[in-house]
């Protein structure tokens, strides 16, 4: 459980990371259309793998899977 979570985090913190390539990259004249639809479609990947995540983490929790911990508490 724990591999995926991580797995799926890196997958994000990579969409991320190709959107901001993609947007700082330079390139050819006629090419910032086809780069600003990369980006987008780059962050549109986040945003959907950070949504799969969480229900991911909700179902997780529903199912028993994940057990909450807490705050340890010092005495």
């Amino acid at each position: 459980m724990k591999t995926v979570i991580v797995i799926v985090l890196v997958l994000v913190l990579v969409a991320l990371a190709s959107a901001g390539l993609f947007m700082l990259r330079g390139g050819r004249a006629d090419a910032p259309a086809q780069r600003n639809a990369r980006m987008a479609r780059a962050l549109a990947l986040r945003v959907g793998l950070s949504i799969a995540l969480f229900l991911f983490i909700l179902l997780g929790w529903w199912m028993g899977w994940i057990q909450p911990s807490g705050l340890p508490l010092a005495r």
